[in-house]
């Protein structure tokens, strides 16, 4: 009798689906068992407004994870960074596949640099935290607030795409989805964690599924252990402790970026205030490489934010 392949849950995006069909070949080559791809709208496929305005943390996730539940997926395959910090009961983050390019990058018109872009010039995103952190580092630009997918928005960037809007001078978008389309001949500019932060989990996929599943040790139990990759799931770990401690959403003016060497874990967290104009940055290291020293350096991280005032930039309701 032939066995049911394993059904694997993803947004509907063109980078959604990019990324979930290489988590899916994967799984499937280190598990032995077929596949198929499951596309679910989500509350922020459909919903156009501002990601501040509906709710931000979880709008591109808790669909997907209704279908887990259901069992009309077994597999979810989320950007990392938009996976809320709280646990999810009857789930679990079955692996954590090896990050990439964890940076921000520049789509400018002309091939110009932050740098070199004119004031007054016109920026798109739809990030808080890469909003605050334009204004902090050019507060003389404007900052356009855009949505809609990769395409839409370098389409919006003046000659960049043929027949489309090109009213604007620049968007900033994150490399690792550039990468997964095939998009990196747009980049103007790889944007330097010293000048913007990352949000917390960029560059990483997360990979969900039933908890039950995780820990019956059949065949997709096996291939999400093998599939998960140690180091990168440190760091989002030190990342995402100190955001949920922050009781920060994905939509929050903050950035954060963990790393692993022979030493430790070090993490970066920077807390923005929206306008840009104050920025706290805190760094700290832990000697030991568990993810239950990865998230105390999370945690210690946040207090040391908090301590200093970092509620008085920006809405944290922890402070």
């Amino acid at each position: 009798m032939a066995q049911s392949p394993v059904l694997i849950g993803t947004r509907g995006s063109a980078l959604a689906v990019t990324q979930t069909t290489t988590v899916a070949e994967a799984l499937s080559g280190l598990g032995g068992f077929d596949i198929e791809l499951v596309r679910v709208r989500t509350e922020g496929d459909i919903n156009r407004a501002a990601l501040s305005q509906i709710g931000g943390t979880g709008v591109f996730v808790a669909a997907l994870r209704e279908s887990l539940l259901r069992g009309d997926c077994d597999v979810a395959v989320h950007s990392l960074k938009d996976l809320p910090t709280a646990p999810a009961d009857g789930l679990a983050l079955g692996a954590v596949p090896e990050r990439v390019d964890v940076r921000d990058v520049l789509c400018a018109r002309d091939g110009l640099t932050l740098a070199q872009l004119p004031a007054g010039a016109k920026i798109g995103t739809g990030s808080p935290r890469r909003a605050a952190q334009l204004r902090a580092a050019r507060p003389d630009l404007e900052i356009v607030d855009i949505r809609g997918n990769v395409d839409t928005r370098l389409g919006r960037v003046a000659g960049l795409v043929e027949g489309a809007p090109g009213d604007l001078d620049a968007v900033v978008l994150a490399a690792a989805g550039l990468a997964r389309l095939g998009r990196l001949n747009m980049v103007t500019e790889y944007i330097d964690p010293a000048v913007m932060l990352p949000a917390p989990g960029q560059g990483a996929l997360a990979v969900e599924c039933r908890a039950a599943d995780a820990a019956d040790g059949g065949q997709l139990a096996k291939a999400l252990a093998a599939y998960d990759h140690a180091d990168s799931r440190l760091t989002v770990a030190a990342e995402r402790a100190m955001l949920g401690r922050l009781e920060a959403g994905c939509t929050a003016p903050v950035g954060a970026l963990a790393r692993v060497d022979a030493d430790g874990i070090t993490l970066e967290a920077v807390v923005c205030s929206d306008d840009g104009t104050r920025l706290m940055r805190r760094t700290a290291v832990a000697g030991e490489r568990t993810e239950d020293a990865a998230r105390a350096l999370g945690v210690q991280v946040a207090e040391e934010l908090l301590a200093a005032g970092a509620g008085q930039l920006t809405d944290l309701p922890a402070s």
